[in-house]
Formats: structure tokens, sequence, C-alpha cells
């Protein structure tokens, strides 16, 4: 028996034909629905990228005890497991966070792994001059951002991208495997994530005219482009999902030339969308995790069972599919995990779960049922305590710095950390969910999520649904606090949260002012945070009304970021906040040598079409 998992990375369902898109040119998504099941109800559940991976290796939700991170060392690996039970598992992917500090004990779990290089910011060729970057409609200016413009000289054409040479190797997996016995293969390609670098071949599908400067990688925050600028960026997301449907073609021609679909599990999936727009937002993580980022497309073909061209409504999550390739192969899954095999599904539509939660690490805490969705925030505006649980204290790309690690303390196991303390140490979310509120809604009813709803009964449902999962994920203590519910106790009316909520949903929070009416002649609030931070009294000031701003990942992104930019990303920061922020800037007089091109800048980016 033989397993290949091709797993996209943002893939949004909602330009998928076989979920109703009637614009995208997708052949092979829509070949790949007449050979698998498709399945309607399936959720994401830790977020983003490497908090999903995790998932898929351990079959469990992890988001509630740290953020993005490496597997632990008392993490359960489903290739691992697969390995040591006799099955060969090899890796082929383009992503390129498997390399960072955040990712680095993912891909040597399995047997075999081979990494093609150049997506995002990947740190691949050695370039000391800087690249020539056309004026663009992104706010990014750090080293990803220089790193990509260095990388795509090497990718004019669609035979050097990364995406053509991850799909080349698992062809050639399975061109030298395919008569042998007991292996799975995964092909993960990072596109269609951000940024949007596809060619002529799949740019000639969606034809439009745009007039703007250059965008294809939209930034996390909220929407200030005009309409031109959105209907851009989105047929460039389009025209890279027809790069990875050629890709799709590709794996599906080789499943058919070799005869695979006899004894061959093929599953096809993502971590999770990405908005475009949806909401007045972009991106994903600082926002709620709506419809369009956490409700994934999923496909599975099953020997077994050969079901095919069929539809499936059972409630599924990412956390299901370590237990299905175990399940597959007749490999025990390990009591620490919480997913379930999906053989009986496939089969026969067959239940496996009440409810299913989603989220990412301080952010809203999510449960569905399949058709409501409940968004449970925080209950203070600090959103206190938030804790992190780990023996790999690490960032996406980067270390933990000393000064994050001198309050850890050593905590009592948790029952999945297998007898293992581990380190508890204060953790910090970009943003506060206070801000959004609590939210419901009825996505059968409601699927593009624009009516939140107000009912006590349906909410206390789902509050109930919430509670029991956090316990069988053996959520902190700290987590409970933080949004408001009991550890142990019953769940009643005092928890219900909407109604409190309500004028926060009712009427979200202003945009910030126009930058113009922020000019002045010392540093203020159109100031790059870095360069706030290296005064000692501008960097007093804002740390005092912003201190998420000083840990060194942050800066290491955001820094070339002003407060006024950073308020349009975090709706937790109010005008007036940024009002008085600036008032007090200013009073310090800080002679920044910025300034005037600060000012210059956001004006120029005002006029380039954003509606301000």
């Amino acid at each position: 028996m033989k397993v290949i998992v091709v797993l996209f990375d943002t893939l949004n369902r909602k330009y998928l034909p076989n979920y109703g898109c009637d614009w995208t040119h997708l052949p092979n998504f829509e070949r790949l629905a007449r050979e698998t099941a498709t399945f309607d109800n399936c959720y994401g559940g830790s977020m983003p990228c490497m908090p999903a991976r995790r998932e898929l290796h351990t079959g469990r939700y992890n988001f509630l005890h740290r953020s993005w991170g490496p597997l632990e060392p008392f993490d359960d690996s489903t290739p691992e497991i697969l390995r040591d039970h006799g099955v060969y598992t090899h890796l082929v992917t383009d992503h390129q966070h498997y390399w960072e500090d955040g990712g680095a004990t993912y891909h040597n779990r399995f047997r075999s792994f081979e990494f093609f290089r150049g997506q995002e910011g990947d740190r691949w060729k050695g370039v000391v001059a800087d690249p020539q970057i056309p004026e663009s409609v992104s706010w990014r200016d750090n080293d990803a951002w220089r790193h990509d413009w260095v990388n795509r000289q090497y990718l004019t054409q669609v035979e050097d991208h990364p995406q053509t040479l991850t799909v080349n190797a698992g062809l050639e997996f399975i061109q030298t495997n395919s008569s042998a016995d007991n292996w799975m293969l995964q092909i993960e390609c990072f596109d269609p994530h951000e940024p949007f670098l596809s060619y002529s071949e799949h740019k000639q599908h969606y034809l439009h005219d745009y007039e703007g400067p250059h965008f294809d990688w939209p930034d996390y925050r909220r929407v200030t482009e005009n309409d031109s600028a959105i209907h851009h960026a989105r047929r460039e997301y389009a025209a890279l999902m027809t790069m990875c449907d050629a890709s799709l073609g590709r794996i599906l021609d080789s499943m058919d030339q070799h005869g695979l679909w006899d004894d061959t599990m093929l599953i096809v999936m993502t971590d999770h969308g990405l908005l475009l727009g949806e909401h007045g937002w972009w991106g994903k993580n600082i926002q709620p995790w709506y419809e369009e980022n956490i409700h994934t497309p999923l496909f599975i073909w099953d020997p077994r069972s050969r079901v095919r061209d069929e539809r499936r409504a059972t409630l599924v999550q990412t956390i299901d599919i370590a237990p299905t390739l175990l399940g597959f192969f007749d490999a025990r899954a390990p009591v620490d995990m919480q997913g379930h095999d999906l053989a009986d599904t496939i089969k026969a539509d067959v239940s496996v779960r009440e409810a299913g939660l989603f989220g990412s690490y301080g952010g809203h805490v999510n449960v569905t049922d399949g058709r409501f969705v409940y968004m449970r925030t925080c209950a203070e505006p600090d959103n206190r305590p938030l804790l992190e649980f780990t023996l790999m204290p690490t960032h996406m790309n980067a270390r933990f710095a000393p000064e994050e690690l001198r309050t850890a303390r050593l905590a009592p196991p948790f029952s999945f950390t297998k007898g293992t303390p581990v380190l508890e140490l204060p953790g910090q979310a970009v943003g506060s969910p206070y801000s959004y509120g609590c939210l419901l809604f009825d996505v059968q009813a409601d699927p593009e999520q624009l009516h939140p709803m107000i009912d006590d009964e349906i909410e206390l449902r789902m509050i109930n649904l919430l509670v029991v999962q956090m316990r069988l994920n053996e959520a902190p203590a700290s987590q409970f606090e933080r949004l408001g519910l009991p550890f142990d106790a019953p769940v009643d009316e005092t928890h219900l949260q909407i109604r409190e909520a309500w004028p926060r949903v009712a009427e979200p929070p202003r945009f910030p002012d126009d930058p113009g009416t922020f000019a002045s002649a010392s540093a203020g609030v159109l100031t790059p945070v870095r360069e706030l931070l290296s005064n000692d009294a501008t960097r007093s000031v804002l740390l005092k009304r912003f201190p998420f701003v000083a840990t060194p990942v942050f800066v290491k992104r955001n820094g070339s970021m002003s407060p006024w930019q950073l308020a349009v990303m975090l709706p937790s920061i109010t005008n007036t906040d940024l009002r008085s922020l600036h008032e007090d800037l200013i009073q310090v007089g800080f002679q920044s040598s910025s300034v005037r091109q600060a000012e210059d800048r956001h004006s120029h980016n005002a006029a380039l079409g954003r509606k301000l």
C-alpha cells in the first residue's frame, strides 16, 4: 500500500470550481473531484503554517499551548511512526519555513527529503547589491521583502520555479518507486501562498486592466487599496492557482501512467486559505479566522473503498489526517492523538465529531459544529493571561531573546508531554482579539459571514462545546481565564459574551485619520518604529503605550512600519491611542532623520489610490 499527500499552502476553497467558483481556470481540480471524495465541511485547527503542520504530525491541536514553533521533544510524528513501522517516508517541498528556526524539527522525521529554494523571502541567493524593486503597493521594507526580489531574478522561467522543481522531484520518486510497496510521499508546494509569482501562460486566463503599482504580495492588514487593486490581486492569486492546477495535473497523470489508483491513497489538501479583500482585510493571523481562511478544501481517494465523484458532509479537520494515514498502513495511533481515522467517513460519510476547535495562539478561540461558528474573544482588552508552554523556545525565524526567557519557570507536565515538564513563560500576541468582539455565525444561512448573530441559546450551546473541546485538549488554566470561561466548573448564562461585546461588533474600530493630519517637524506616529526605539525618550513613550513592539522578532519583521501603519494593521490600536501617542512623541521633540521621508512616503502611498 502507498500514499501520496499533495499539500498546497494557502488554498482558498472559494476560488475552486469544486466549491462553486465559476471564473477560475482549474481543470485538474475538476478532474480531481471525479477521482476522489470531496469534503464539504473540512476545517483547519491550529493556525497558521507550522502549527498546522504540527497537527499533521501529531494529530492534536497545539495553538492553546504555544505559538509557532518546531515539533517538541515529546510530540508524536506520523512520518516517524510510519518509518518505524516499515513504511518509507519521503518529503519533497519548497516550503522554506521548514529550514527556519521555528520549523527545523519537522523534515527530519521523514526517512529522506528534498528541498527547493527561492520561495517568498527565502535567504537563498547571496547578492550584496540591493535588487531593483519596482514601485509597489506593499508597505514592506524588511529583509524578506529584499530577498524575495533577489530570488525573483533567478526564477524567470516556469522551469526554474521551486514549485516546478518540487513536483519534478515528486514525480521522480513515483517513477523510481512505483513498483515498490509501503511508502508515503508528501509533495508539498508553498504555492499559492503569497507572493503570487506566476507566468504569462497562467496569467493569460485572467487578463484585466490595471494601471497601478506592482501588487502580488498583500500585506496582512486592513484594505486601503481601491477596487482596481483588489481585483488585480485576486487575479494574480488565481493565476498562481492555475499554475498549481497544472502541477496537480502532472501528479494525476503520473498516477494514471503507473497504475497507482489500485493501491495508493491520494490526499490533496491545504493548511488554510487567505483573505483577499473580504471583510475589509488582506491575509490572515491578525483578524478573526473567517471562512475564507479556515474552511478548507479536502479531497481523498482511498483504494479500499474506491469512492469517487462523491461529496462528504461530515465535519473533519486537519488533525484527522495523521490517524487516517496510520490506519491505512495498519499502524496504531498513539493515545495522545485526538483526530480520527476517516476511512469510514470516506466510505459512507460516517460522523467522527460533534465539534472542532480552531484558532491561532493568543487570538479568538473558535468552535464549530459544522453549521454554527462561535468566535470567543478575550475577556479583557489586555488579552491576559497569555502563557507559552514549550521546550523549544523559537519563533518563526528567530530564537527567543534572553529577555523573553528571564521569567520562565518549569511547569508540571501535561498528559501529552509524556511525563516531561515544560517551560512556562509569558506569551505575546500581536494585537488583541478584544476589539473585534465575540462573534457567532450560521455559516449555512450566511456563508459569507456578513451577519453576526445574537442568540443566547445557541451561544450557550456553543460555549459548552468550546469548553468541552478545550478540556479534552488539556488547555492550560490561563486560556480559560483569558477567555472568561470556567476551568472546571459548569458553564452557565454568566458566561455569555456576545451581548456585552456587541458594541464592538456593531461599530468596528474606525480607520486611522489621514496621515497628513499627523505631519510634524519632529518624530511622531509617521516615524518608523525602529527609529523611535533608537532614542531613549521616544522609546519610553512608545513602549508605554505599545509594549508589544519591543520584542526583537517584532522589530525585525515590522520595524520599518510607523505607528500609523500599525494602527491600520491592528484595530486594537484606536485612533484615540494614535492621537495620544503622537502628542506625547511631539513633546519629546526628537529630530528624526527620516521625519520628512516618512511624511513623503505616507503621502505618496495615499496618492497611489488608497482609500484613506
